[in-house]
């Protein structure tokens, strides 16, 4: 028998496109898993206008997004996030046709690029940037979670400009 494992479909949203969810997804649950090319920062550049619709996997490495993964928004109240560095979970529970969306910032360490954010969510930040310009309590809530990427938890973890989020580091690498 063959499961229906497609938990999202991309619609219309004020962003231009979006996921939904096709069916209710559970809080823990998987809700895809991103895929595409590896490429590195200069390639990322290089895409000009598309520079941003990139996932940063490594200090230098990004992934150029497929379907649904390319359509995925960004949320300053996420109700989704990214274990490790493409496994994409629901946070809470998600009811169907509501947009699925996680913060971008807990991808991004790179001191370069930012965005304006147009999420319209209550306590909106105003700009996507990276994860280190997070509000201290945000970034230990977040690594508390685990969807801050591998690599910046690996970061962090050599850094000792981390001092305001040190014992969730560790806690976020045990996981």
């Amino acid at each position: 028998m063959l499961l229906n494992t497609i938990k999202v479909y991309v619609a219309d949203c004020h962003l231009g496109k979006g996921i939904f969810a096709s069916s209710r997804i559970a809080r823990g649950e998987t809700i895809f898993v991103f895929t595409g090319r590896i490429i590195t920062l200069a390639d990322a550049v290089a895409r000009g206008d598309h520079e941003g619709d990139v996932l940063q996997i490594g200090p230098d490495r990004y992934l150029e997004p497929v379907s649904p993964g390319l359509y995925i928004n960004h949320s300053c109240a996420p109700n989704a996030g990214i274990r490790g560095l493409r496994h994409v979970v629901a946070l809470r529970d998600i009811e169907p046709d509501e947009e699925v969306n996680f913060d971008y910032s807990t991808t991004m360490s790179e001191d370069r690029w930012t965005m304006h954010c147009d999420c319209r969510s209550p306590g909106c930040r105003g700009i996507i940037d990276d994860f280190h310009t997070l509000p201290a309590a945000l970034q230990d809530k977040y690594l508390a979670m685990g969807i801050v990427s591998d690599f910046i938890v690996q970061q962090l973890q050599g850094s000792d400009a981390r001092l305001h989020v040190g014992s969730k580091v560790a806690a976020s690498a045990a996981r």
